[in-house]
């Protein structure tokens, strides 16, 4: 992770620079004629950085405050004055989190592109080492769950790199500093709560606790609340340690997916070669079947042996039609529950295949194909609303919505109705439309 944390004064570097900007203002006073009255210059000087601390007074004030009644219904809610103290004694707004929470890239990263970076030859090569490094041990661990070790494994490699990067940013702080920001208040108090009974239950220290700007925390970042649910203490010791037991942490991550739906003895999916045929706009969750029925279609496996058995899968497309085709089945949307990003659990998905010996994804990805930027997005939902194609509400954010818009448009071009937002499209969109491109 490379986010840092800084407290609500200002920082070194910035204290710094006002320096410097003060004494080039005094500076350039002295050289002035002396005619001219220095007092209106030095008024001048001195309301800048009076000010900055007087609203830098303020809002440490507000935050204060915050914290205090916060503390007043965590004590509602049984948490006792020692935790409290522990934990809002050494409390600071962290300035980053806000600005990370409100940040919205515009440029969004292609589904080859993360899984180039996600399942990289050093993650596939460090994963088969942590697998011989556990050993019997990790096997045990998952088999308890039923889950295979290797869909763990991927979790871990995806999350953490397998745990030599979980984020230093300290849990109470950020959640705290969301909790005060307002935007997600209502969630933030939750998880903040969450935290401090695990403050309360021992399982980690304050110092300790530590993950990402939004919360996730520990070697497969966890919400506080799910580790409250799913946190596992399987190496014996009292406490349930996600930062520095790859017992607990394997338990507690095989546990979030069992208790999450995963059904034992089930693959996630396969990659498969689609008929000539074949109607794309079939290609979503929302049409499930057996994979027999989807094998009498003319759907099949990339090595020609039986499709593996699921009795609710669907044929997604991660990218267009020109892309990879896979079968997914109730375990990938488990691994989605983890994380509800269809990228992301392809790549554990992947990732456990690889690690498990198993090949790596074989028809090409269309990577001459320009992803669509967030307001490129937003332009396409918005001219495809006024035609008709409805969107619902334009966001810039791809969706189910979204998806069924654009295979209305595909399909009145007579094109394949695979939902993919192709910049190819865009420009046709907005030309019929007479939009400047």
């Amino acid at each position: 992770m490379t986010e840092t944390h800084m407290p609500t004064r200002f920082p070194s570097a910035t204290r710094h620079w006002l320096f410097l900007g003060l004494l080039a203002i005094f500076t350039l006073v002295g050289c002035r004629s002396t005619a001219e009255p220095k007092t209106k210059a030095s008024s001048t000087v001195a309301v800048q950085p009076t000010q900055i601390a007087a609203d830098e007074a303020e809002h440490s004030k507000k935050f204060a405050l915050w914290v205090t009644e916060f503390s007043a219904i965590a004590r509602k809610a049984g948490i006792n004055e020692n935790t409290l103290h522990i934990a809002f004694d050494p409390i600071r707004f962290l300035p980053n989190v806000i600005e990370l929470d409100r940040a919205q890239p515009e440029f969004t990263r292609s589904v080859w592109d993360y899984l180039d970076s996600a399942i990289s030859a050093q993650r596939i090569t460090r994963g088969r080492e942590k697998l011989q490094q556990l050993g019997a041990k990790a096997d045990a661990i998952t088999a308890r769950y039923g889950i295979p070790t290797e869909i763990v494994i991927a979790i871990w490699g995806i999350e953490s790199n397998y745990g030599s990067n979980f984020g230093n940013i300290p849990t109470i702080d950020a959640l705290a500093t969301l909790g005060f920001e307002g935007r997600r208040e209502a969630w933030a108090r939750s998880q903040l709560l969450a935290a401090l009974k695990i403050l309360q239950n021992g399982d980690i220290d304050r110092s300790q606790m530590i993950g990402s700007w939004a919360g996730a925390m520990g070697q497969t970042q966890f919400l506080p609340s799910n580790f409250l649910a799913y946190a596992v203490d399987a190496d014996g010791d009292g406490r349930r340690d996600l930062w520095g037991s790859a017992a607990d942490v394997m338990a507690s991550t095989a546990n979030f997916l069992a208790s999450s739906g995963w059904q034992t003895g089930q693959p996630w999916g396969t990659e498969v070669r689609l008929p000539p045929e074949f109607d794309y706009a079939r290609a979503d969750d929302s049409v499930r079947q057996t994979s027999a029925a989807w094998a009498r279609e003319g759907v099949q496996s990339m090595n020609g042996t039986p499709l593996p058995a699921l009795a609710d899968s669907s044929i997604w497309l991660a990218s267009s039609a020109r892309g990879p085709a896979f079968l997914i089945g109730p375990n990938f949307r488990t691994i989605l529950r983890y994380n509800n990003s269809t990228s992301y659990a392809l790549a554990v998905s992947l990732l456990a295949q690889r690690l498990a010996g198993g090949p790596s994804v074989q028809a090409p990805w269309p990577r001459d194909v320009q992803t669509l930027t967030r307001s490129q997005l937003l332009t396409m939902q918005t001219i495809l609303n006024t035609r008709g194609f409805n969107c619902g509400t334009p966001d810039g954010m791809m969706g189910p919505a979204t998806r069924r818009g654009v295979r209305q448009y595909q399909r009145s071009l007579g094109l394949p109705a695979d939902g993919y937002p192709s910049m190819e499209l865009l420009q046709h969109l907005q030309q019929s439309s007479g939009a400047t491109p």
